[in-house]
């Protein structure tokens, strides 16, 4: 069968997964540091960092070294081995972390990520109810999807049981407001859980969040926001995830997010930033978590969990965070 002509309609035979918006109408041929670059010639700057993962640049010098050297001698191992990428990744990430967390699982996706998060978390407390954001984005897989809540919830059927959304903090468009007119977090929160405290049937096992959501309009939660949802978790005995895809490693003018409430949550979800662009994420727990779920038979044994190549990328992009400042850089170049 002869070849169709380059170029006449580059998503014919491509299934669409954006609801109904469009694929971008040029083919991309090359991308370096902030700029893809088309087929008819165009350079583009890439406002998206990719899938908003980018965050050294495209085709960073070190990232492209560390490629072409592990793929040559180590790229992809049976699930139940480990190599000294994974090891040192895990090592690494542990100390980027305060205590408690010390456990690491590396992934590829933030969804998956959160997908195992979350499996860990109904395990370890031997419950199912989930709490998220009205408004957030954790992904397209099962649990990640169920409590996502800003898009892709009609036509799949019902979601699963037990999950519940959780009124958004946001100070530009407050649903409850105080005598001043503006947003009082701290009622918004007492009502949101006195309504899920009102349909759960006593399983309530984790509250998902994003420190910043990311999809749902670029939401930073109030001062003090993030330490009382931690409250409520613990008067209820959930454990707090935080999926940080977005906003951790650097970007935020911290490691991570949460550094700046000075709060440590129970599960800690990493992506899009750990692999500066390639699939790479993580779960990170505590040691006294990680053996409840061990105990209790914990099991996320997929194809590419622990996979060398991306752990090797994410030790190459530890790398480069810490030679170049970049959380110094990020505070510098917001606060200016």
């Amino acid at each position: 069968m002869p070849s169709e002509t380059p170029g006449a309609d580059p998503g014919r035979h491509l299934i669409r997964y954006s609801g109904h918006a469009p694929f971008s109408p040029e083919v991309v041929v090359r991308a370096a540091g902030t700029s893809v670059f088309t087929e008819s010639g165009r350079e583009l700057l890439d406002f998206t960092s990719g899938q908003m993962s980018a965050i050294l640049g495209h085709s960073h010098p070190a990232v492209v070294s560390t490629v072409r050297e592990q793929v040559a001698h180590l790229d992809h191992l049976h699930s139940g081995m480990l190599s000294r990428p994974v090891v040192e990744l895990a090592r690494r990430l542990a100390g980027t972390v305060p205590e408690p967390l010390e456990k690491a699982l590396l992934l590829t996706t933030g969804a998956e990520a959160n997908e195992a998060a979350v499996r860990m978390a109904k395990l370890v407390t031997g419950r199912h109810e989930i709490v998220s954001f009205a408004r957030s984005w954790h992904g397209m897989t099962q649990a990640a999807a169920n409590a996502t809540y800003s898009a892709g919830r009609k036509g799949y059927g019902p979601a699963a049981p037990g999950n519940f959304a959780l009124p958004v903090p946001d100070r530009h468009h407050p649903s409850v407001v105080g005598s001043d007119g503006e947003l009082d977090w701290r009622r918004q929160l007492d009502l949101g859980f006195e309504m899920i405290d009102a349909q759960s049937v006593g399983s309530l096992a984790a509250c998902l969040v994003e420190p910043i959501l990311s999809s749902g309009g670029v939401v930073e939660l109030p001062p003090g926001y993030l330490a009382a949802l931690a409250d409520k978790c613990r008067e209820r005995g959930m454990l707090l995830i935080l999926d940080e895809a977005q906003t951790g490693l650097c970007r935020t003018g911290d490691w991570y997010a949460f550094e700046y409430e000075g709060v440590v949550p129970d599960i800690l979800v990493l992506s899009k930033t750990l692999g500066a662009g390639l699939p790479l994420a993580a779960v990170l727990t505590s040691a006294e978590i990680e053996q409840r779920a061990h105990e209790r038979g914990f099991l996320f044994f997929t194809t590419h969990v622990n996979d060398p190549l991306p752990a090797a990328v994410g030790n190459t992009v530890l790398d480069v965070l810490v030679r170049d400042r970049l959380d110094e850089r990020a505070r510098e170049l917001g606060t200016a």
